[in-house]
């Protein structure tokens, strides 16, 4: 029989697993963004506009070579421009353009409302703070 850790640990998967597919499909029915460039998007634009390839890579849990496949995906939309870091050869910032920020605000609505619909729907407010609590303790700096 698993432990509570290991029952926990597969729901959180689970849910997971079911919930993106959903966000994914809502946002690129609604704005023609796929999810990963939403998330880029949402990394930069909350950064300020700039981030590092690498600091980017860590924000949206992706290898570094994943985010420079979508940093050049978004470069060639228009989206995102790249910058030389001057402190860094070695590395580059990854910059939102005006359209990026519009494309992202086009699509933040939309995100949101799903993500109210597919956790609010089934979770009354209680359990989305306790759930909400719970794993930002588990996600706090260790």
């Amino acid at each position: 029989m698993p432990s509570d850790a290991e029952r926990a640990w597969g729901a959180l998967l689970r849910a997971h697993a079911q919930l993106v597919p959903v966000f994914d499909r809502e946002v690129q029915r609604s704005t023609g963004l796929p999810l990963p460039w939403y998330d880029v998007l949402l990394e930069l634009n909350s950064a300020g506009g700039r981030m590092t390839m690498s600091r980017l890579a860590e924000r949206v849990v992706l290898s570094r070579t994943r985010v420079s496949r979508l940093v050049d995906e978004l470069a060639r939309a228009g989206l995102v421009g790249r910058e030389a870091n001057p402190d860094d050869g070695r590395s580059a910032f990854a910059v939102l353009t005006d359209e990026g920020r519009r494309r992202f605000r086009d699509a933040a609505p939309v995100y949101l409302a799903a993500i109210d619909r597919e956790l609010g729907g089934p979770l009354n407010r209680e359990e989305l703070r306790a759930l909400a609590a719970t794993l930002e303790k588990l996600g706090a700096d260790r």
